[in-house]
């Protein structure tokens, strides 16, 4: 089947025709023709006023649910919403029930997602049971489909676990994720240690944490080699410490939760539990410095860090309620209300590399992997505008300029039509 797309607005720094409005004529998966006028006969014609295209946004931290937890999320409806929310790709996190740390576990999740029009990318947990005792089947894992490996939202209390994993992967080229907190200090602790957490008597979860786990994990690195990943870092020091790091040359990436760069800790004053998740919402100093952190570069990847949880789990006392928000069907407009389109579109689709995920321009000749979306429209996001299982968003209720239309990927497509 062959598609055109009339008249779309290419953003693709890349590209030769980055900025430029185009026809697109895209035929058994390939782009075949770029030009101002193309005839649709025969083909599915797209045509949407003020469509945007870019090359397929990447978001590197979603859960589902599935298997163990579908009631939160299922696969099929889990990719069926990172499509309409623009994503060609996402990195599938191990948090289910069972945990994902076996070749089987690996296969099932691609198995159940080979239908799916985004591409799914599961992580493999980092130890067995991710209990941070034993390594699980990291090289079985990898054969099978794994990109990484991660304990996630746990931190890795072994350090010799760490340094033996960083060795032993070098072997097969992977990489390994380390949550950044220290657990004996964080623990119990329900949101950011500071003045609210202190005025309202809620335990805090202190940024030195995520400070003294970090310094640990690149100590380790410095000693061992290999690829390391810090996902979703909250703190100014954070940004600091990875910011030397990465001029002394360590392999070190990282990333930040959309929620991290949109909201601070005042936003629990009122206990409202979607604005529980973990890292825990910092204050306005750290917001501003993650910010800083993504726009020079030291920050790799902004994530939704999208998680679901049942409203079971979720609507409780701050205390009781489960971290977590969910991020997909919100991500594009939450970053377009702290960056300019260029800026946005260059940290959707950055970061494919480190998970060694294929990229293509949009070029004549190239496989047709787009994103479609629109910019022209102000809304208020609101529980109409989420496609997933739960509807656990902190994002309901904030203005948003910045729509998603959907992606296509190879000679499949999904259109919000």
């Amino acid at each position: 089947m062959s598609i055109v797309l009339k008249s779309a607005k290419v953003i693709d720094a890349e590209s030769n025709y980055h900025g430029s409005k185009q026809d697109i004529l895209i035929s058994n998966g390939k782009i075949k023709k770029i030009a101002k006028s193309i005839s649709s006969k025969g083909s599915k014609e797209i045509s949407i006023e003020g469509l945007h295209v870019s090359k397929g946004w990447l978001d590197s931290s979603v859960s589902f649910g599935e298997p163990g937890f579908e009631e939160r999320e299922t696969i099929v409806n889990g990719g069926y919403v990172a499509g309409k929310s623009g994503f060609t790709d996402i990195i599938l996190n191990p948090n289910t029930n069972p945990i994902i740390d076996t070749q089987a576990d690996i296969s099932f999740i691609k198995l159940k997602s080979k239908n799916i029009v985004s591409n799914i990318h599961p992580l493999g947990a980092l130890s067995k049971g991710s209990n941070s005792l034993e390594l699980a089947e990291l090289r079985d894992m990898k054969e099978s489909g794994a990109i990484g490996f991660y304990d996630y939202k746990k931190s890795i209390e072994n350090s010799n676990l760490l340094k033996t994993a960083l060795l032993y992967t070098q072997t097969f080229d992977s990489l390994i994720f380390s949550f950044p907190m220290e657990k004996s200090i964080s623990k119990d602790g329900v949101i950011n240690e500071g003045l609210t957490s202190t005025s309202y008597g809620i335990k805090g979860i202190p940024a030195i944490c995520e400070e003294i786990q970090i310094n640990r994990d690149l100590k380790i690195l410095e000693y061992t080699g290999g690829r390391l990943h810090i996902p979703t870092i909250s703190c100014k020091s954070s940004v600091d410490l990875i910011r030397q790091a990465k001029n002394k040359g360590l392999n070190i990436t990282c990333s930040v939760a959309i929620h991290n760069l949109i909201f601070n800790d005042e936003k629990l004053k009122d206990f409202d539990t979607r604005f529980k998740v973990l890292p825990p919402l910092r204050t306005e100093l750290d917001r501003k410095a993650l910010i800083k952190g993504v726009e020079d570069g030291t920050i790799d990847l902004v994530t939704s860090d999208h998680s679901p949880v049942d409203v079971d789990h979720k609507k409780m006392d701050i205390d009781s309620a489960d971290f977590g928000t969910i991020g997909l069907e919100s991500f594009f407009g939450a970053l377009l209300s702290v960056f300019d389109l260029n800026t946005t579109i260059k940290i959707l689709t950055s970061g494919k590399t480190i998970f060694n995920i294929l990229d293509y321009k949009i070029e004549e000749g190239s496989t047709a992997n787009f994103s479609l979306f629109k910019i022209d429209n102000e809304f208020t996001f609101s529980k109409s505008d989420i496609f997933s299982k739960s509807k656990n968003s902190a994002f309901i209720g904030k203005k948003m300029k910045g729509v998603p239309i959907g992606i296509i990927v190879n000679d499949k497509f999904l259109i919000n039509e």
